[in-house]
């Protein structure tokens, strides 16, 4: 059974740091793609960042320079260092899983809808 758990969300003042993880089970490393997403309130769910299986990330541009996607192989754990936070980035930040028949991940912004597994997310707040 595929399982994605996030954890590390919380409430921040303005120009704080958090750090989200993702640790990933049930799946076969190489024959998935794990990247992050968030839903803020009100607003569509949004691709936050990638990384490609040789370690090149991709993020969106409202968080580009600010966040951070790292990945542990070893522990199949899935990283998101977020500093710099703006109320703007309050959200429910989630880790989703997509399935790759090449056994390659690409570092390419994907739609949500190319994503078949997802956790419960873990709620991001900051205040001005």
């Amino acid at each position: 059974q595929v399982q994605l758990v996030e954890s590390g969300g919380g409430s921040v003042q303005a120009g704080g740091s958090l750090t989200l993880s993702c640790v990933v089970s049930g799946v076969a490393s190489r024959s998935y793609c794990v990247d992050w997403f968030r839903h803020p309130p009100g607003k569509e769910r949004e691709g936050v960042a990638v990384m490609s299986t040789n370690g090149t990330p991709r993020y969106a541009d409202f968080v580009t320079g600010r966040f951070t996607i790292s990945r542990d192989n070893d522990a199949n754990t899935l990283y998101l260092q977020m500093d710099s936070l703006e109320p703007e980035d309050t959200a429910l930040y989630y880790c989703a899983a997509r399935p790759t028949y090449s056994n390659y991940c690409s570092n390419a912004l994907r739609p949500s809808g190319d994503y078949v597994y997802w956790g419960q997310g873990t709620q991001v707040t900051v205040s001005s």
